[in-house]
């Protein structure tokens, strides 16, 4: 059964689409079939899959809009081993385009019930708005993880999110799960990314992951080349934060169904912090 996850969070600059984009390529490193679907017209996690958002000459939004085959838009992310829903500017159209569609809030659901069949995982990047496209994710999504930044203000707007969740998920969803709030550029150095982090586990418990993704040169650097951390420098801290992501996904879904699995792999401890 595959899963949809929303990776979301309206504030900008707090690692989404890098986890997006190396969550999706350690996910496929343990052979799972992965769907990568961006749904910010940014386009950043296309480009930071190797793929030239400008040349598409179809993407996300031609699904959303249009009656379009699904493996028309598709394009995969090369040796990362993932596919790619594509996006670029011309989805900034659809956020006024799907207010005048019927079904408005299901568009990508229904483009997605097409995909499920074909993959174990489809991961949406969301844009960082609370808007009609953010608002098709949650309605097409079983679960949503939440990146947040480890430090000031990180916490600022998480219960507005999560108060949208709720909504979606009494109105439109009900079957929404969180899948898990994600502690991004962490720095176990800093006092105040030590004091973020505690403040999560307190108020939010078992919903705070246990993977911690810690700063990283290396992964920073990864995106300017289109390549996902892993094939960037699979030795580096990113590279095994993320894949520790990976387990605890694989595990998390293992409890949920009650089935035992020996393909997970066993949870490391959170990454240690280092510049490579």
């Amino acid at each position: 059964m595959s899963r949809v996850i929303a990776l979301t969070n309206q504030k900008g600059g707090v690692g989404k689409t890098t986890s997006a984009v190396n969550l999706s390529a350690s996910l496929a490193a343990t052979r799972r079939r992965v769907l990568l679907v961006d749904l910010d017209p940014q386009g950043n996690a296309t480009m930071g899959s190797g793929i030239d958002k400008d040349s598409c000459e179809k993407t996300v939004y031609d699904l959303l809009v249009g009656n379009h085959d699904l493996a028309s838009v598709v394009q995969p992310a090369g040796e990362a081993g993932f596919d790619v829903l594509p996006a670029n500017a011309d989805l900034t159209a659809a956020e006024v385009e799907l207010l005048h569609l019927n079904m408005k809030e299901y568009r990508l659901k229904y483009v997605l019930a097409r995909a499920r069949r074909s993959y174990d995982y489809i991961l949406i990047d969301c844009p960082p708005a609370l808007n009609m496209l953010t608002v098709n994710a949650l309605t097409a999504a079983d679960g949503v993880m939440i990146p947040i930044q480890c430090e000031y203000f990180a916490l600022e707007g998480l219960t507005a999110l999560l108060n949208t969740v709720r909504q979606v998920k009494s109105v439109l969803n009900p079957d929404l799960e969180i899948d898990g709030l994600l502690r991004t550029m962490y720095d176990g150095r800093n006092h105040l990314s030590r004091d973020v982090s505690a403040q999560l586990q307190q108020h939010f418990g078992d919903q705070v992951l246990r993977t911690i993704v810690p700063r990283n040169v290396r992964l920073a650097e990864a995106p300017s080349y289109g390549l996902p951390v892993l094939l960037y420098d699979e030795a580096s801290r990113g590279a095994a934060a993320y894949l520790a992501l990976a387990g605890e996904l694989l595990r998390r879904a293992e409890a949920r169904s009650g089935e035992a699995s020996e393909s997970a792999a066993p949870e490391p401890a959170a990454a240690p912090i280092d510049d490579r």
